[in-house]
């Protein structure tokens, strides 16, 4: 079976621990079920970089870049046994990952991301893909979260 036949499996990546721990899990998960991984770093230049021109779109990008290609290297090292296919999309996290995930099987989001705040139960962006994803959500929270 060719890789475009193959189930996809998108997961969030945002270069932080839980989504690296995510991840690892749907690279499992897409093994089994002998799919395929999209994995889609979504980021957003904020408008207030003209307030700061110090740091530029380019700049944003290749921090982007760098997260998701550290991400991947790190969570499945590079004998992985699953197709996997690297995205990075300018354009919010959430918006991104719900556009990547028509037609998949599955959509894998860490329950919290770079951005979490102290007490929250459910970050932004995975509240946004349980709600409006067009796939079935796993929100990941790796094996002992503290919470």
């Amino acid at each position: 079976m060719n890789e475009e036949g193959r189930p996809l499996v998108v997961v969030g990546v945002d270069g932080s621990d839980l989504s690296i721990a995510a991840l690892r899990w749907a690279a499992d998960y897409a093994r089994g079920i002998r799919g395929r991984i999209l994995a889609v770093t979504g980021y957003d230049v904020p408008w207030t970089i003209v307030f700061s021109p110090t740091y530029t779109e380019a700049d944003y990008a290749r921090d982007a870049h760098e997260a998701l290609d550290r991400s991947v290297s790190e969570a499945l090292g590079p004998d992985v046994d699953v197709p996997v296919e690297k995205r990075l999309v300018e354009m919010r996290p959430a918006q991104a990952l719900r556009t990547a995930a028509q037609g998949a099987a599955l959509l894998v989001v860490g329950s919290h991301g770079r951005g979490e705040l102290p007490g929250m139960h459910l970050g932004s962006v995975a509240g946004y893909c349980v709600h409006h994803a067009p796939c079935p959500v796993l929100v990941f929270r790796g094996a002992d979260t503290g919470r």
